[in-house]
């Protein structure tokens, strides 16, 4: 606010300005212009998952730049809550993950799924910045006309020509380009993000906040408690990436973590569970290929193929991926008419035909199948602008040189992705540099901090939260043995797991560094131990309970794994 004007009489003006004029300055707290707006508690937009308790939603409003608050126009954030069912004892903040993925709905789900952190805990959600509001208004996205990308349909990253080569760059610097010219794009990082996190705590009334984040929303809440430490409460970080490192390792992962998973989790898991694609993994993998080559000689883009077995992160994609595996065999060996049935998971593998290729189980043949996993470019597409926003924007990136090395280097290795991901990655293209500076988790947040990561996850690899945990030490971690699923707490059913984030969300008693059982993969009644990186039998050998609300389970986790670097 600035101040009227004084006429002040000649003779005295010099005694005046020496003695009281004092240059009149702009308040230096970017939320004071925003900590005086109450939110008015309403209807969500979205609607609730089967068996999710009820939120009420409001709508607050930050500024597009918390560096410059006066500057540019206010945006509007959703956010929600889920009151304590009991007295009240704090808020946790809860986030998904993405980056992008909008979180309003999951503290009805959560709430649902663990009565007992609900019964003294407010559970709150936000779709943070540029996603959007869940069941309204649709996320920030970066429009790419086709004639920007390749039309060929028959693109696979094994082909290393120049031609072969050009054509998938086209793509990542279409990408880039689009979502850079968006003047939003500059102002959804995680540094913008978090400030509204911090104008939220204070809508809320709360002295510190609580934060459970999946994912990307393990970096999201390290990088607010750095920003602001005395503000943040206990802090569980499940599914981590390496937050006092680099968010892009995280993606740059992927080939050696999703190969490890596939080879050494999921294919044995196939020969279990359908032998016919294999008597042995050796067996299964030979059968893989040429199920790959029989999907590529009808019209499926290999690359496309391959991505299937990618970010298998949930149930839901592994029998997706099951799915497509035994027709794909089925049609290798010129069984083109027949479909999928006698097995255990029959009603799953009929819910994801519906869900994912829109006709039931019954009707699904290699050749229908093949007909829908056909490639038919569109006018247009649309990309993610908040997950390149932040994935590219937080901290500097590489060179598409590095990039085209990376591709080398990781395909002879990791065949299933690691051809393709170092020529698909837009942050290869990003020009702008970073606005504003990320710090590391400092040592008085340590302490409050508790990492969950399980020993297979395809999507946040377990080396990414084992090397952030030895970064910062004073910080507890969690390792789920041979799990191969991405996000622990809540949604495995795993009441090691649970009991663990309770007894410190809740009790305020932190375990050292601990390692829990898995739980048995889909259809199975015993967990199968896989060779990883983390050593030593589990400690803890409580019995896994028969998960209750497994619809809902499954949903939010699916949500939770609608992560990674592909990008369609």
């Amino acid at each position: 606010m600035r101040s009227s004007a004084v006429t002040v009489p000649v003779i005295v003006t010099a005694l005046v300005l020496a003695v009281t004029t004092v240059p009149v300055r702009a308040s230096t707290d970017p939320f004071e212009r925003y900590a005086g707006q109450e939110l008015l508690w309403g209807s969500c937009a979205f609607t609730p998952q089967p068996d999710a308790l009820p939120a009420e939603c409001a709508l607050m409003t930050v500024p597009r730049d918390w560096a410059a608050p006066d500057a540019g126009r206010d945006l509007v954030v959703s956010v929600s809550r889920v009151a304590a069912s009991g007295e009240h004892a704090g808020s946790v903040l809860l986030n998904p993950g993405g980056p992008g993925v909008q979180g309003t709905s999951l503290p009805g789900a959560l709430a649902a799924l663990q009565p007992e952190l609900h019964q003294g805990r407010a559970l709150i959600g936000m779709d943070p910045r540029g996603t959007g509001q869940e069941g309204g208004t649709e996320p920030e996205a970066c429009e790419v006309p086709a004639d920007r990308l390749s039309q060929r349909t028959d693109l696979d990253a094994r082909d290393r020509s120049a031609g072969s080569i050009a054509e998938h760059l086209k793509l990542p610097r279409a990408v880039a380009e689009a979502c850079q010219s968006d003047a939003l794009t500059p102002f959804l990082t995680t540094w913008q993000t978090a400030h509204d996190m911090e104008l939220l705590r204070m809508l809320l009334g709360e002295s510190t906040l609580d934060y459970m984040g999946y994912s990307y929303g393990t970096w999201l809440g390290a990088k607010y408690a750095s920003l602001f430490p005395r503000s943040a409460g206990k802090m569980v970080l499940d599914s981590s990436v390496d937050f006092q490192g680099r968010l892009q390792a995280a993606f740059e992962a992927w080939p050696q973590i999703n190969q490890r998973m596939f080879e050494g989790s999921f294919v044995p898991w196939m020969t279990r569970q359908f032998p016919e694609v294999g008597a042995t993994p050796a067996e299964a993998a030979v059968n893989w290929e040429r199920a790959r080559e029989f999907f590529v000689s009808a019209g499926t883009v290999p690359d496309n193929f391959d991505g299937i077995f990618t970010g298998m992160g949930n149930p839901l994609r592994w029998v997706l991926g099951a799915l497509v595996f035994v027709l794909g065999v089925r049609g290798a060996n010129g069984e083109i008419e027949t479909t999928v049935t006698g097995s255990g998971l029959a009603a799953r593998l009929d819910a994801a035909a519906r869900a994912e290729f829109g006709v039931p189980l019954a009707s699904l043949t290699p050749v229908v199948l093949a007909n829908v996993l056909a490639d038919y470019p569109e006018d247009y597409e649309y990309f993610p602008q908040t997950r390149y926003a932040v994935a590219c924007g937080d901290q500097p990136t590489r060179s598409a040189a590095w990039y085209r090395r990376l591709s080398d280097r990781q395909g002879p290795r990791f065949p299933l992705f690691g051809w393709q991901y170092g020529l698909s990655e837009p942050c290869a293209f990003w020009s702008d540099a970073p606005r504003q500076e990320l710090s590391v988790l400092p040592a008085e947040v340590v302490g409050r901090v508790l990492v969950v990561q399980a020993e297979l996850d395809p999507q946040t690899g377990y080396e990414q939260g084992r090397s952030a945990v030895r970064a910062a030490p004073g910080v507890s971690l969690v390792s789920v043995a041979d799990s191969p699923f991405h996000g622990q707490y809540a949604f495995e059913g795993n009441p090691c797991v649970d009991g663990m984030v309770n007894v410190f969300l809740l009790r305020n008693s932190r375990p050292g560094d601990v390692t829990c059982p898995g739980v048995p993969l889909p259809n199975e009644t015993e967990v199968h131990p896989v060779p990883g990186p983390v050593r030593g039998a589990p400690v803890l050998t409580t019995a896994v309970a028969h998960p209750s609300l497994a619809a809902l389970r499954e949903a939010v986790r699916t949500k939770i794994g609608d992560a990674g670097p592909s990008m369609r």
